[in-house]
């Protein structure tokens, strides 16, 4: 599957672009600490190597790709090889739910967020962080895409249309913090973090299961 293959096949590049701009990072991770509830069961759905989960002490997760999932347990993260459209887990276990830009890599996002659904307590809480293809900084990733190893094959999505699928898949409630109002090299440690979405590039949306 060529959305999985960079991930593969480019695992210690994509690890690597976290420690080469730990500004941005810190930031997204704080725009996701905001709204993460900290309680209960919670799983990350394409854990990566797990460098979100690991801060936010989520303790499994699941990954299709088993170099990235390698990575993760090596962050003490339990993971399950799986896609998040047909997710290794049973119903109604999790209180929280993550994914942390990994929409733009799915096969089907509607089928992604059912089964995100189906596996949420009830009012469990799904947290969904992504590059907001109408952000200044997203239409700069959207025009220069085939550019970079991994996002030649995303597809970007406007914060409006996860809403809205995420809507027809039976959440309420949503709430909104964004951040990454810059260029990546211009972002430094006290770029902020601010409620609702339309400027900053890396937004993160809360939602309750209806």
């Amino acid at each position: 599957m060529p959305k999985i293959s960079p991930f593969q096949k480019y695992v210690d590049q994509y690890d690597a672009w976290f420690t080469e701009n730990p500004r941005v990072y810190e930031a997204e991770l704080r725009a996701v600490q905001s709204v993460f509830p900290g309680k209960g069961m919670s799983v990350e759905i394409g854990v990566g190597t797990g460098r979100f989960a690991g801060p936010l002490n989520i303790k499994i997760g699941v990954e299709p790709s088993h170099r990235m999932a390698s990575m993760a347990q090596k962050r003490g993260i339990q993971v399950l090889k799986g896609k998040a459209e047909k997710l290794p887990l049973a119903d109604c276990r999790f209180d929280t739910a993550m994914m942390v830009t990994i929409i733009c890599f799915l096969d089907d996002i509607s089928k992604a967020f059912q089964e995100a659904y189906r596996i949420l307590s009830k009012e469990g809480v799904l947290i969904v962080a992504l590059i907001d293809r109408n952000s200044p900084l997203g239409q700069i990733y959207l025009e220069h895409k085939n550019e970079n190893v991994f996002y030649r094959y995303a597809t970007f999505f406007s914060v409006d249309e996860v809403v809205d699928i995420m809507t027809q898949s039976g959440f309420k409630d949503f709430s909104f913090q964004q951040t990454i109002f810059r260029s990546l090299s211009e972002t430094d440690e006290k770029e902020p973090v601010e409620q609702g979405y339309g400027k900053g590039a890396f937004v993160v949306i809360k939602a309750k299961k209806n």
